[in-house]
């Protein structure tokens, strides 16, 4: 990232001792220092002051930081780090949404949503961790006329959740 680049000072733009610490605690945050979350880059707001930066470069800046926080969010560990808690990756979990396949053939509802509350039980400590593995070759049953997820869907979620469990 390029967090050290140069910004255009403008007539009018953002206060620019606001933006560097923001961007000062993102590039720390990539490197391993205290973390900072996607959304409180994205709720920041800076002044607005004469001899500012450019809000349009910030802005775009801003959006590839967010883009490398969320590339490097489901870390759970990092060399010479204690395991962070996965509170992040249970959220995404529980925040996932999937398409009805509605007449046509999907994933039965509940085996998906039992094996993703397996997960979570796993990461909370309270059951026996899933391993990326485990989500690799989890197989659900196949359902017509029943509810159902669409099953592309749900794949694409499970290859970026086995990515997640791996780090």
């Amino acid at each position: 990232m390029r967090t050290g680049a140069r910004l255009p000072v403008v007539m009018r733009g953002y206060d620019r001792h606001q933006v560097d610490t923001l961007l000062k605690r993102v590039s720390q945050a990539l490197d391993g220092g205290p973390p900072i979350t996607v959304d409180e880059v994205r709720e920041t707001r800076f002044d607005v002051v004469l001899r500012g930066y450019d809000h349009r470069a910030v802005d775009e800046l801003l959006r590839e930081c967010i883009r490398e926080l969320q590339a490097k969010g489901p870390v759970a560990e990092r060399a010479g780090r204690p395991r962070a808690r996965p509170d992040w990756l249970i959220n995404w979990i529980q925040n996932a949404r999937f398409a009805s396949s509605g007449l046509r053939a999907g994933y039965d509802v509940r085996d998906v949503d039992a094996f993703l509350d397996r997960v979570i039980a796993g990461l909370r400590g309270t059951a026996p961790p899933v391993t990326a593995r485990d989500v690799r070759e989890t197989v659900f049953r196949v359902v017509r006329l029943l509810p159902g997820y669409e099953e592309q869907e749900v794949d694409r979620f499970l290859v970026q959740l086995a990515s997640a469990l791996e780090r």
